[in-house]
Order: C-alpha cells, then sequence, then structure tokens
C-alpha cells in the first residue's frame, strides 16, 4: 500500500496536466520526487514475486536473470533513502530475506548451481545498501544485512573461489563463476573482482573493518597487475585464466562505475590520496566513455541496438554509483552532479511508451521512447533519484550483531525460495551473457549480443 504522501505527489502530478507522458524540472525536489514514484510503480509492473504462487525476490520472466531482482530492491532502497517513500518496504525486505538461502549467503538452493561470483555480490551489494540506508533489519541476527554482505565476501575470499598455482598475474583473482562445470569458471572479469573490492570496502566503512579493507584492495591490485584496469582507468571486461594475457577489451559501465565507487569507499576510510588520484581518474574516464553530451550511454552494445537484458540495468548501477560517489567524496559534486542532472532530465524524456503513456525507454540520448523492460525501467529511476539528497542514510557503524560468519562457502543445501529445484542456467551472463566473448572468442559486437 503507498504511503499517503506518495500518493499526495503523484494526484498533484496529475492534476498539473501531467496524464501520460512524464515531465519533470530536474532542479525541483519535489517534481523529481513525484516522477520517480511514477516510475517505480511502474517498475513493479514487471515484479510479480509477491503474488500468490510466484517467488519473492526475483522477476519470474525466464528473459531476466537472478542477479537483476537485487538491482531491483537496489532502486528502490535508493529511492526511500532519498525520497522518505516507504510504501515499498513489505515487498523490498521480503524479496532481500527469501533469496538468502539457509547459508546466509545468497547461494540459494534454486539457483546455486549456476549463479556466479558478480550475481552473489549484487545481492551482498543490495544488502549493505539496506545496512547503509537505515533499512528495517530481520529480527533474526544470522540475517542482517552486514552480516549477509560479510558471509559473501568472506566466502569469496576462500582459495576455493579464486585461481591458485596459476604462476601468471592472474594467480589469487577471483574467478567469474563459482562452479567447475559452469562456462566462465576459467575467465576472470572486472565485475566480479570489482564487486568483491567494492563490498569489502563499504564493510570497511560500515565497520571499521581494515581487515576487509586491506583484502579488498588486494584483489583491486591483482586488477591492475592483470590489465583489467590501465593508467588511464580504462576497465576492461575479463581475462582467460590459461596464459592470463588475452584480455577482452570489451568495455561496460558498470563495471567501471563499481570500481570507482569501492575506490570511493576506500578513500572516505582510508584518506590515502592515492585513492583520491584514483577517483579522479576513474571520473574523468567514466564520463569520457560512457556520457555522450551529459547523457548516459551503454557504447558496448547501445548504438548498434545489440544491447541483451542485462546491460538495460547497467546505466541505473552507473548513476547510483556516480551518486554514492558524492557522498564518499564530497569534493567531486561539483563535476558529478550537473552530468547526473542532464542525464537524468534526458532519461525522463524517454518515459513516453507503454498502455499508459508514460513506461521509460533505453537509449536516453534520443529523447524518445524506445523499448520497455525492467532493467530500461530500474535505469531511469536510479537516475532520477540520483540528483536527490539523501534523507535517511546511516553514519559509518552497524548496530548488527553477529560475526559475520556463518556463510556456506559451497553451494545450500536449502533455501526459504522453493522447494524446488532450478536447473534452468540464470546466472547473470552465463547464457549468452556478460563475459561470453572471452569463451568463444574471435566474434564482432555485434554478433556476440545479438
Amino acid at each position: 500500500m503507498k504511503s499517503s504522501a506518495a500518493l499526495l505527489q503523484q494526484l498533484l502530478f496529475a492534476a498539473s496536466g501531467v496524464l501520460g507522458a512524464i515531465t519533470v524540472d530536474i532542479n525541483d525536489a519535489e517534481s523529481v520526487k513525484a516522477a520517480a514514484a511514477l516510475v517505480a510503480d511502474d517498475l513493479l509492473t514487471f515484479y510479480h514475486g509477491d503474488e500468490t504462487g510466484e517467488t519473492p525476490g526475483i522477476f519470474d520472466d525466464e528473459d531476466y536473470y537472478w542477479w537483476s531482482g537485487s538491482v531491483l530492491w537496489g532502486s528502490l532502497l535508493d529511492l526511500r533513502a532519498r525520497t522518505g517513500n516507504m510504501s515499498y518496504d513489505d515487498v523490498i525486505f521480503q524479496g532481500l530475506q527469501w533469496q538468502t538461502g539457509t547459508g546466509y549467503d545468497y547461494l540459494p538452493a534454486n539457483w546455486s548451481a549456476s549463479e556466479g561470483n558478480d550475481d552473489q555480490s549484487f545481492w551482498a551489494q543490495a544488502a549493505l545498501l539496506a545496512a547503509q540506508t537505515n533499512f528495517t533489519e530481520a529480527a533474526d541476527a544470522e540475517a542482517q544485512w552486514p552480516i549477509l554482505a560479510q558471509n559473501v565476501f568472506t566466502e569469496q575470499s576462500f582459495t576455493e573461489r579464486r585461481v591458485s598455482d596459476d604462476n601468471t598475474a592472474c594467480d589469487g583473482a577471483l574467478r567469474w563463476q563459482i562452479f567447475t562445470f559452469n562456462s566462465g569458471y576459467d575467465y576472470v572479469n572486472s565485475i566480479a573482482n570489482g564487486l568483491y573490492f567494492s563490498t569489502g570496502a563499504q564493510l570497511a566503512w560500515l565497520n571499521d573493518n581494515k581487515t576487509a579493507s586491506d583484502e579488498a584492495i588486494k584483489t583491486y591490485d591483482l586488477l591492475t597487475d592483470i590489465g583489467l584496469v590501465t593508467d588511464d582507468f580504462d576497465v576492461y571486461d575479463g581475462v582467460q585464466v590459461t596464459g592470463c594475457d588475452s584480455v577482452n577489451k570489451v568495455q561496460f559501465s558498470y563495471a567501471a562505475a563499481t570500481l570507482l565507487q569501492g575506490a570511493a569507499y576506500t578513500y572516505n576510510y582510508t584518506g590515502d590520496e592515492t585513492w583520491k588520484n584514483r577517483i579522479d581518474g576513474y571520473l574523468d574516464n567514466i564520463l569520457e566513455t560512457f556520457f555522450q553530451d551529459g547523457v548516459a550511454i551503454e557504447p558496448a552494445c547501445e548504438s548498434s541496438e545489440s544491447c541483451n537484458t542485462d546491460m538495460y540495468f547497467f546505466k541505473g548501477i552507473l548513476h547510483r554509483s556516480l551518486a554514492w560517489t558524492m557522498k564518499m567524496a564530497p569534493y567531486t559534486a561539483d563535476t558529478i552532479l550537473p552530468v547526473l542532472k542532464t542525464s537524468a532530465a534526458a532519461a525522463v524524456s524517454t518515459c513516453t511508451g507503454g498502455d499508459n503513456g508514460r513506461m521509460c525507454g533505453f537509449t536516453w540520448s534520443n529523447g524518445t521512447f524506445d523499448i520497455s523492460n525492467a532493467g530500461a525501467q530500474s535505469s531511469v529511476l536510479g537516475a532520477l533519484v540520483s540528483v536527490l539528497e539523501f534523507t535517511n542514510v546511516a553514519s559509518t557503524g552497524s548496530s548488527a550483531s553477529g560475526s559475520g560468519s556463518s556463510g556456506s562457502g559451497s553451494s545450500s543445501t536449502g533455501s526459504s525460495s522453493s522447494n524446488t529445484t532450478n536447473t534452468d542456467d540464470k546466472s547473470m551472463g552465463t547464457n549468452f551473457g556478460i563475459s561470453f566473448s572471452a569463451i568463444v572468442g574471435g566474434l564482432t559486437i555485434a554478433a556476440l549480443f545479438a
């Protein structure tokens, strides 16, 4: 049920004459909040996990990978933290808790056989966002948000998850996939390692956990040693473990943005000027590579119209990471905020589609509606809320109890999400997804993502 404030916002918005397409004054916080409420409502039309017979936490459409549910909850948590809109609290809580698995590590039995390290980490990121935005905690201490994230981080620190005895630069890096039988097990990519780095950096900031910071930085250093992060802060997709020398140079916004956010948390936590320099390097590169005239783009697939289901979520992750970078490194706001506003205004200009005349599109630079899906809708929501100030965010330090060591380190044997086993290969990108180019080799981008 929506809060009265949210309903009032939407009624006022409609009364102003906006009965179809969404319009917004990007410099007026109340206008942005009203627009965001509508976009959020429309985003949830893609979600049915709170309906009888459906699985909470994930999109039921087979086109969506398991990880994308975490982005949905992250988008709504950001909305809540920046607008005070608590109307989605019950569905957010149910979704994030339902997918934890019996090991409290986001390895639910339904997906444990196919999920990758990046999939698991995206859920940890959502849990950390819940912790940092003062979202309702679980009564069970083992299921509290920082504990869930710590369990994921601990498991991904295990040798079993990493390349070992390889005698190449890849030695010690986190593998893309968790299990040997999944395509991509012998691939090291920037997003899995970048998410590990970001998770550790956030845990360090939240809980004053120097060990997490140190371990996260070790993995970051491996990315530079391997060549997945260059001196100019280009972030490449990944590399095959064998030889560890054939880098796939495709670039995606969410990988670079994830590393920027991790660098911002690390700088805030350590005060080390090295990390300030890295923030500046990533920021310059991101604004040049992933924005066109101030509007977010996904250059690897957007112009060729070859983006897959995963990629429609990336711009929202990009906007969120930039917004949190401003929070952790306030000196960046003068550079970041004007770009976020330009991009968000362009994003909402695409919200003219669907039966209701306000569903949002993906190619923001065109200013016209092109496609409707959960990723595009989520990204526009992320863009809108990124320009707002926080109304509810934690300071450092967590009230959660427990050691965060209850994760299984292997496939969970059961899950609260379902009593059936899903054998579909729905790991993020495992089925013709993000890093598949490294497996098949020699494909063009257009062919790869068609």
